[in-house]
C-alpha cells in the first residue's frame, strides 16, 4: 500500500513553523506540574524510567501509559514534555505511567533498543499494580508525535515475534496524538520536519536494507490491532489519514478528533482549549 501523499507531506512540512505557537505555553505548564506519586526505573538506568501519577481516592484506577515524542531523538524532548497531559489525565481519575526511553543519540538506542525499552516500560505495569491500585483490565496506551507511532507499535505487540511480543498487558485502546503509523513513508520527509534525518538512524538502515525490521516496527503492517484506536489529528493529520483508512478497512474501531485550529503542541497543553478537549476526549473514550 502507498502511504505517502502530497497533502500528508505538506502537513509535516508545515508543522515546525506553526507548532511553536503552542510550545511556549506547553513549557510554562510543564514547569508548574506537581511532583508525581513516584519515579521508578523499569530498566538499569535513568533512561529507562517512568513517573506514576495516581488520582485521589482508593481505586483501582484505569491506567494510561504515556509515551512522549521528539523525533525519536535524544536532543529533542523528554518525558517532561508530556507531564502536563499526565497531570490532566490524573485529575480526570486516570492513573498515568509516563515513561522515558532511549532515543537516537543515547547508548543502545535505535533498532532494537528503543523498541525494547517501550516494551519493557509497558510490561512493568503489572509490577506497579502489585503495589498500587491499578486496574489492569482498563489500560490505554497514549503517545504524542513520535510517541504516537510507539504507542501504536506497543498496541500491536500481540502480533509481533519474540522478543517484542507481549501479553502481560492487554490494552483496551490506543491513543495516537498527531503522529505516524508507519516509518518507511517518513524517510526523506523526516529531515525537513526534524531538521535532520531520524528514521534511517533510528532503524540502522533504509527500508530496502532492513525490510524485516521496518515491517516489525510499523504498526500499519500489523492491522487489525483488535482494539479501539483514538486518533487526534492536527498539523500532522494529513499523514495520519492513510493509516486511519487502513485501520478502518482492517476492521478496527476508529474514532478521530480534529480540534479546530489545532497545532502540534497545543493539543497536549491542557490549559489550552484544544489540549483540554483532548484530555476530556481520552477520559471519555479510552476505557
Amino acid at each position: 500500500m502507498r502511504w505517502t501523499t502530497f497533502a500528508a507531506a505538506a502537513a509535516f512540512l508545515a508543522a515546525p513553523a506553526t507548532a511553536q505557537v503552542g510550545m511556549k505555553e506547553l513549557r510554562a505548564e510543564q514547569a508548574a506540574v506537581p511532583a508525581p506519586t513516584l519515579t521508578e526505573r523499569y530498566g538499569t538506568d535513568d533512561l529507562r524510567m517512568g513517573e506514576l501519577r495516581l488520582p485521589a481516592g482508593k481505586g483501582p484506577f484505569p491506567v494510561a501509559i504515556l509515551i512522549h515524542g521528539g523525533c525519536w531523538t535524544a536532543s529533542f524532548d523528554t518525558y517532561r514534555g508530556t507531564t502536563p497531559l499526565a497531570e490532566a489525565l490524573r485529575r480526570r481519575g486516570i492513573a498515568v505511567w509516563n515513561v522515558e526511553y532511549r532515543r537516537v543519540g543515547d547508548p543502545g538506542a535505535g533498532w532494537p533498543g528503543t523498541f525494547e525499552d517501550v516494551a519493557a516500560a509497558v510490561d512493568h505495569l503489572p509490577k506497579l499494580a502489585k503495589r498500587h491500585p491499578l486496574d489492569l483490565k482498563r489500560v490505554t496506551i497514549v503517545g504524542h508525535s513520535a510517541g504516537a507511532h510507539l504507542a501504536l507499535w506497543a498496541a500491536s505487540r500481540a502480533k509481533l515475534p519474540a522478543p517484542f511480543a507481549g501479553k502481560a498487558v492487554r490494552p483496551v485502546s490506543v491513543v495516537a496524538i498527531d503522529g505516524p503509523g508507519a516509518l518507511a513513508p517518513f524517510v526523506g520527509i523526516d529531515a525537513q520536519v526534524c531538521g535532520t534525518p531520524v528514521i534511517v538512524p533510528l532503524m540502522g538502515g533504509t527500508p530496502a536494507e532492513k525490510p524485516a525490521a521496518y515491517r516489525i516496527a510499523s504498526p500499519a503492517d500489523h492491522l487489525p490491532l483488535g482494539m479501539t484506536q483514538l486518533l487526534v489529528e492536527a498539523e500532522l493529520g494529513g499523514f495520519m489519514k492513510p493509516y486511519e483508512a487502513a485501520a478502518r478497512k482492517a476492521g478496527d474501531r476508529i474514532e478521530v478528533l480534529e480540534p479546530a485550529g489545532a497545532n502540534h503542541f497545543d493539543i497536549i497543553t491542557p490549559g489550552s482549549p484544544n489540549g483540554r478537549a483532548v484530555a476530556d476526549w481520552i477520559a471519555a473514550k479510552a476505557f
